[in-house]
């Protein structure tokens, strides 16, 4: 295969996937995630090969976002890497499906990225979400979190994944109490986040 420019584009994106897919292996082991390469025995070495290899020759008919998906993918990525990017992969999923419950709720707006900007527009700190009206900067630095964020909002817009939070609303860290908790069901705890339906 010619390296050229796009497959070069090709090879590091199966290269940041490789390291998506060891990261959550290693979480579901248990093992540190973020271990010394050169530790890792030849078996492991053998598996980033094939998956790279693997992912090169895959078939490319996997869905691709349409222009008009663009912009909620951005919304919905950007809201998983600010509130759950250190969170386990369900953890970043339930995210995804908060907003998009809420997108389906009539007492919520309309479209992903409505919701995940509601109650910013003129107060600060007075957002559902609250990294977009902090003052802080929205944009991305951690590019493997931020590529495992937008792969894991795909899957979610496209309805590749179950809902975990069994049609959630709301959420919150465990390390703090809403005003508003008791007035909900809660549905479960994944991660850091405990999830709530209405009652």
């Amino acid at each position: 295969m010619k390296m050229n420019a796009a497959n070069w584009r090709r090879a590091r994106r199966a290269f940041l996937r490789t390291l998506i897919l060891v990261r959550r292996a290693s979480e579901r082991l248990g093992l540190r995630p973020y271990f010394s390469l050169v530790t890792w025995p030849r078996t492991i070495w053998a598996l980033v090969v094939f998956l790279i290899l693997a992912y090169l020759m895959q078939d490319r008919s996997i869905p691709q976002p349409g222009e008009g998906e663009i912009a909620d993918l951005d919304c919905l990525a950007l809201n998983i890497y600010f509130e759950a990017r250190s969170e386990p992969l369900d953890g970043k999923r339930a995210v995804g499906h908060v907003v998009l419950n809420r997108v389906q709720d009539a007492e919520f707006p309309e479209s992903v990225c409505q919701v995940v900007r509601q109650g910013g527009e003129n107060v600060r700190h007075g957002c559902q979400f609250s990294w977009w009206c902090d003052g802080r900067s929205d944009r991305p630095v951690d590019t493997l979190a931020w590529r495992e964020s937008r792969e894991v909002a795909w899957e979610v817009l496209r309805g590749a994944t179950k809902d975990p939070t069994s049609g959630a609303l709301w959420y919150h860290a465990e390390y703090v109490q809403p005003s508003w908790q008791d007035k909900m069901l809660k549905s479960r705890r994944i991660g850091q986040h405990i999830f709530y339906r209405r009652p």
